[in-house]
C-alpha cells in the first residue's frame, strides 16, 4: 500500500480556499492568529461521518471556549454539505473539495483499508493548525466514534 504524502507536527499547514455550504469562498487564512481544527471526512450524511460532525458540533462551545475553531472537509458538493448542516443543526463551515486538491496536499487522500481490500479515497484525518499556520496535531485513519473526545484528552482540554 503506498502512502501518500503525510503531514507531521512542525509542518506549514497547506493553503485552501475552498466553497462552504452556502458557496462563500473559506480560507485557512482566515484563522490566522486562531487555532483551527481541521478535519477531513469521506462523505456528508452517512453513519461515521455523521456520528463525527456531531461530536464535533457537541463539543463546539468548549472548543470555541477554549481559542479553537473547526472546519470540515470532503469532497462533497456545497448543496449536499448545506442539507447535512441543516439535519443535523451543524454551526461549523463544511467545506467542498470535490477536486480533492486540498484533501490530496494535506495527505488525507490516497490509499487506504477498507473492509480488508486496498481502495484509493477520503481518509478519515483530523489535523490541529496553531495560530502561526503551524501544524500542532496530525492524525490519520482515525476512527469516527470516539475521536473528538481523543482528541480534546490529546489536546489536553478534559
Amino acid at each position: 500500500m503506498s502512502e501518500s504524502h503525510r503531514l507531521a507536527v512542525g509542518d506549514p499547514a497547506p493553503a485552501f480556499s475552498l466553497p462552504d455550504a452556502e458557496g462563500n469562498t473559506v480560507s485557512l487564512a482566515d484563522y490566522a492568529g486562531r487555532k483551527v481544527i481541521v478535519y477531513f471526512y469521506p462523505a456528508a450524511a452517512t453513519p461515521g461521518c455523521t456520528k463525527q460532525a456531531c461530536d464535533f458540533r457537541d463539543s463546539l462551545a468548549e472548543l470555541n471556549g477554549a481559542g479553537i475553531d473547526v472546519i470540515g472537509i470532503s469532497p462533497d458538493k456545497p448543496a449536499k454539505l448545506a442539507k447535512f448542516a441543516a439535519a443535523e443543526g451543524l454551526t461549523f463551515p463544511l467545506l467542498s473539495d470535490p477536486d480533492k486538491e486540498v484533501l490530496t496536499a494535506w495527505g488525507a487522500f490516497g490509499e487506504k483499508k477498507l473492509y480488508g481490500k486496498v481502495v484509493t479515497g477520503v481518509i478519515r484525518s483530523t489535523f490541529v493548525v496553531d495560530a502561526d499556520g503551524t501544524i500542532a496535531l496530525a492524525q490519520y485513519n482515525v476512527r469516527a466514534t470516539g475521536h473528538v473526545a481523543k482528541l480534546r484528552r490529546d489536546m489536553k482540554l478534559d
